[in-house]
């Protein structure tokens, strides 16, 4: 055989892009409530507060008047944008355009920072009041599960049920977002002769979703004290809020500004706010 044989040798790439491993779609967007169409930097939410029933004492009384309290929570929206140019020239060099491909992996980007929005104002300080300065902290004394000796256990899921419970909090809805240790440790603490063994190993086994009356959605987004310490959250659906005004939009086009490489660019505009403090419940799992 000719040894110029190897001139016509074909070297073989892949003619797909494959996109790493990552978190692909909002985890949470679907556990809390949406509004859609907010407009302005600024948006609020009206609500209202428990009232009591007046006994009438006497016959032919006067009506009495409840002075219903209403209050509000404001939201502010935040924009985010992606961008990456694709040169016309270097298309030309590979298999296949990887234009789609970033727009695929830009779309996983904004659907983690919807998660981290939410995420984000889960425990902090959120405003309200008529003019939105008025602010409110977290209720750490009555609303957070803070042993932080041990992982998740089911003692653990249950206290949190309990203080939604205590809070009068709705039974539906309700969801819990834990990590991947954390989900873990609910299998090792759990004795193999508890009747809720083979509950929990079909919930880490992720042939169920639903436990204790929590919907559970795993997420490695959540926030951590002291690298050992994960803040797990329980709450009820109504009680945390993403706002939109602009939801993902995608453009990719020429840029003529830039020898005509091809654009590609996502934008959106979201906001977050907790809307109840009784509803969210923080569950503090250490991993050594």
């Amino acid at each position: 055989m000719s040894t110029q044989i190897t001139t016509a040798m074909v070297e073989q790439y892949s003619a797909n892009i494959q996109i790493l491993m990552q978190q692909q779609e909002s985890r949470l967007r679907q556990a809390v409530r949406v509004e859609s169409g907010v407009v302005g930097k600024n948006a609020f939410f009206d609500q209202l507060s428990a009232t009591a029933a007046v006994k009438r004492t006497t016959r032919h009384a006067a009506t009495p008047l409840v002075n219903t309290p209403h209050v509000r929570r404001r939201v502010t929206l935040q924009d985010y944008d992606w961008a990456d140019l694709v040169d016309n020239m270097d298309v030309a060099k590979v298999l296949t355009d990887p234009a789609s491909a970033y727009a695929q992996n830009a779309k996983n980007a904004m659907n983690r920072a919807m998660d981290d929005a939410i995420i984000a104002v889960s425990q902090a300080t959120v405003y309200g009041g008529v003019d939105g300065s008025t602010s409110y902290a977290f209720d750490s004394t009555n609303c957070s599960v803070a042993d932080t000796s041990t992982g998740l256990t089911l003692a653990k899921i249950l206290s949190a049920k309990q203080k939604l419970d205590a809070n009068e909090v709705p039974d539906e809805d309700r969801f819990f977002v834990l990590d991947s240790k954390s989900l873990a440790d609910l299998l090792d603490v759990t004795e193999a002769t508890s009747a809720d063994y083979n509950t929990v190993k079909a919930l880490v086994n992720g042939q169920i979703d639903t436990f204790l009356g929590f919907k559970f959605i795993r997420s490695e987004r959540l926030e951590t004290e002291d690298t050992y310490v994960t803040s797990c959250l329980a709450f009820q659906k109504n009680s945390l809020l993403l706002a939109i005004g602009i939801d993902v939009i995608v453009d990719v086009g020429p840029r003529r500004d830039m020898n005509m490489a091809t654009q590609v660019y996502l934008g959106m505009s979201i906001g977050a706010t907790r809307m109840d403090e009784k509803g969210v419940i923080e569950v503090k799992c250490y991993h050594a």
